[in-house]
């Protein structure tokens, strides 16, 4: 049976059961780690994971095609992940190339509107029922062990304003602002005028909710706005968890827009998943039911963008397991509430919602996939000669926030 010869190839660590059509049961591992025991429950099942196991395993656990007899999903998934050095990167031929580019991450503006509207219009109470009370949808940064995702979060824009060397009354662009927990803490902490871009309707009709509810209305403004129509110019710009969605035939005109927007001495701040493994394929289950026309870039072709838009890279900064604590948070906060969401959606959506949890979360430890923030400046002069002023902007917002806090 072609399954069972994959997964003898493929399963080398761990304990692993999996009950096959028919009745017969696999083990499979070295014995180590928490029993996990799965069940395929149908030879349609077992064929289509064998042609395609990357897309199918995904797609029979939502619909009922591989059941959990023992251990949790996250054992499940860590245990995959665990052994998947024993498989060998794909990497994108040329033609593969030409055809992923053209047809799933052009991202013309109808498409990308599409594409967000798929992930980010789902209901905010979907979102607040993981997330934390300011709905940061993206990497936390954690200064030390044990520090809460609350923290992390408040930490990580704080590292990000510290980047941008905001000035009081400066213009930034936030694009893809999210629900505006970012150009609310940036005009509430900083004194800045924020525009933020989105183009979900969700999230753009929550942050003006709370930017009125907040009294910044009048400085932190948000619109449905492509990145690609934004006026300028801006003294900071600043984009975060937006890069992976403007697909890699664009990242040329990403750059060149971030150029052309920013001032002669302005300093942007780039916050992106990215692959240390180089360029690569977006895992075909997260593009077909997450992320339609997302891609995870590699830092060098990244960086070949921005050194044709004429940008200057201040400072690059990678976070490594900064993200797959965060997603461990998420995930701990959705599985605590899936009969509230269940109740929402249904029980496929919750299996979907849980499985991308995971993946997400296994692909930054085992899979090579980070994230780098990119300072970038059009003047090699723009920023300080030495980091320790982004140490010294982060104690003086902490300062700041507490005594706001306490006013």
């Amino acid at each position: 049976m072609a399954l069972q010869s994959i997964l003898r190839k493929t399963i080398h660590e761990g304990d692993l059961q999996v009950r096959l059509p028919g009745g017969s049961v696999l083990e499979l591992g070295d014995g180590t780690g928490p029993p996990v025991t799965v069940a395929i429950t149908s030879r349609r099942w077992a064929l289509r994971i064998a042609v395609d196991p990357a897309l199918a395993v995904g797609e029979a656990y939502m619909e009922g095609g591989l059941v959990l007899e023992r251990g949790s999903l996250h054992d499940f998934v860590d245990l995959i992940g665990r052994n998947a050095k024993h498989r060998p990167l794909k990497r994108a031929g040329p033609l593969a190339r030409w055809w992923l580019d053209r047809r799933l991450q052009a991202n013309a503006r109808a498409a990308a509107r599409r594409n967000v509207a798929h992930h980010y219009d789902l209901s905010v109470d979907l979102y607040r029922r993981f997330l934390d009370p300011d709905l940061q949808y993206s990497c936390a940064y954690f200064p030390a062990p044990g520090v809460s995702l609350e923290a992390a979060q408040l930490a990580k824009k704080r590292h990000l304003a510290a980047k941008l060397l905001l000035r009081p009354d400066q213009r930034v662009l936030d694009i893809g602002c999210g629900w505006g927990g970012l150009a609310l803490t940036l005009a509430q902490e900083a004194g800045v005028q924020v525009d933020g871009v989105t183009l979900s309707t969700e999230q753009l009709a929550t942050a003006r909710e709370r930017a009125e509810a907040a009294g910044v209305g009048d400085r932190a403004r948000f619109s449905l706005t492509d990145y690609r129509d934004v006026a300028g110019p801006y003294d900071r710009i600043v984009s975060v968890g937006m890069f992976e969605h403007v697909g890699r035939p664009n990242f040329q005109a990403y750059f060149d827009q971030v150029a052309r927007l920013l001032k002669d001495d302005g300093v942007a701040v780039i916050h992106s998943i990215g692959r240390a493994e180089g360029p690569a394929f977006t895992q075909p289950w997260i593009a077909k039911y997450i992320f339609p026309g997302g891609y995870i870039p590699a830092l060098s072709e990244t960086l070949a963008a921005v050194e044709r838009s004429g940008l200057i890279v201040a400072d690059v900064e990678i976070l490594r397991l900064h993200y797959a604590e965060t997603l461990r948070g998420w995930r701990e906060r959705f599985e605590a509430n899936r009969a509230e969401i269940a109740a929402m959606y249904d029980e496929r959506f919750c299996r979907m919602w849980a499985f991308y949890l995971s993946i997400s979360e296994i692909a930054f430890r085992y899979r090579g996939h980070m994230v780098f923030q990119l300072q970038l400046a059009k003047r090699v002069d723009a920023v300080p000669l030495t980091r320790d002023y982004i140490g010294e902007a982060e104690a003086w917002f902490s300062r700041r926030g507490g005594r706001r806090r306490a006013a």
